[in-house]
């Protein structure tokens, strides 16, 4: 299927994956930086929970999503790489720990104290709802669309790390005259994006399916 890829950093990133595919030892295969991506987000959720009690832990959860990174947009690469593809395999292996690293990263948010478990909730729910609606296009049209607006899971990361290092300094912000913890200021502000983009996306693949195939 034909991948889109339109964010800011899609240029630099796609050089960097590419010179890290050229260097990495024999050894080591897609499958095992699919684990690595999973662990860490499964770790980045754990330290979440654990800044409950230490938040010198949101720096930990900082360097599990580098390594998130690192696993999760290498995989794909190593496999074109080294010409050793398995379209199906990897598309779904690659996408089901996603969507379960994904819970396990906003479970832990939502019990970490720096936000609440309803925002958690919300933001779960609009990020796994347009990853839906970017699996059912690409089954239905055979486009992978993995940046909206410019925005890819990358940028999404980096939005994340800049949270943690703001949160580590002072959690809380003033709005309208009163405290709210700043993760649930910025969840209610990425939820009312990520339901825009899905509203705009769906619209229009709806459309453009109704199209193609008329009665």
């Amino acid at each position: 299927m034909r991948r889109i890829q339109e964010s800011v950093l899609a240029p630099i990133e796609r050089k960097a994956l590419l010179w890290f595919a050229g260097r990495l030892p024999e050894w080591v295969h897609p499958d095992h930086l699919t684990i690595l991506g999973f662990g860490s987000m499964f770790l980045a959720g754990l330290f979440y929970f654990c800044c409950r009690w230490n938040p010198w832990c949101l720096f930990a959860v900082n360097a599990c999503i580098v390594a998130n990174w690192f696993g999760d947009s290498l995989d794909g690469t190593l496999a074109r790489y080294r010409n050793r593809q398995r379209p199906r395999y990897g598309y779904y292996v690659d996408h089901i720990t996603d969507s379960l690293g994904t819970l396990c990263l906003f479970a832990g948010l939502g019990f970490s104290g720096y936000m609440s478990e309803r925002s958690a909730f919300a933001l779960l729910s609009a990020y796994l709802l347009l990853s839906i609606e970017s699996y059912l296009v690409a089954c239905t049209l055979n486009e992978f669309r993995i940046s909206f607006w410019k925005f890819s899971p990358t940028e999404l990361r980096l939005l994340l790390i800049v949270g943690n290092t703001c949160l580590f300094i002072n959690p809380w912000v003033m709005f309208l005259g009163r405290r709210y913890l700043l993760f649930d200021i910025g969840g209610a502000v990425a939820v009312i994006l990520m339901t825009s983009v899905l509203a705009v996306s769906t619209i229009r693949h709806a459309r453009r399916l109704y199209s193609l195939e008329k009665i």
